[in-house]
């Protein structure tokens, strides 16, 4: 079973969370330039007909490219070892499983939102996001 989370265990996880989006930002980004330089130098290869290939410019790509694809696993599996699932990458979006009336929900929170002020059923994902109301504290439990 998943590891079930109570409002104050997420909340606190929120830093560590937002560092590892930003990390993982980061490294998409250069593992993104890195093969559009490389697919760049394979066009221009390809139009120019037997030009010589740059290979410490290619190496060096590949190094950026094969290094970011290492750290994005990295943070991804820090992400997953914390228990909350990334659902959107770009949007900041990040589920902390937890129970509501003895049923499986999601704590929703999304970059830049100062905390957890929204859940959701598993099923019906952001756009279903829910506000955390007097109601849903009443009959939430999270167990660790």
């Amino acid at each position: 079973m998943a590891k079930l989370f109570n409002l104050v265990e997420a909340e606190r996880l929120l830093p560590k969370v937002e560092s590892l989006l930003t990390t993982m930002r980061q490294q998409k980004q250069r593992y993104e330039e890195a093969e559009l330089g490389l697919n760049a130098i394979a066009q221009h290869i390809t139009v120019t007909g037997g030009t010589i290939p740059p290979r410490e410019r290619i190496l060096q790509l590949r190094s950026q490219k094969d290094g970011s694809a290492r750290g994005l696993k990295s943070a991804i599996e820090q992400i997953q070892g914390i228990g909350c699932q990334l659902k959107d990458l770009e949007m900041g979006l990040v589920d902390f499983p937890t129970l509501y009336r003895d049923r499986e929900v999601y704590l929703c929170w999304k970059s830049g939102e100062s905390g957890i002020g929204f859940w959701h059923y598993i099923e019906d994902g952001y756009q279903g996001r829910q506000p955390i109301d007097s109601e849903f504290r009443a009959n939430h439990r999270g167990d660790s």
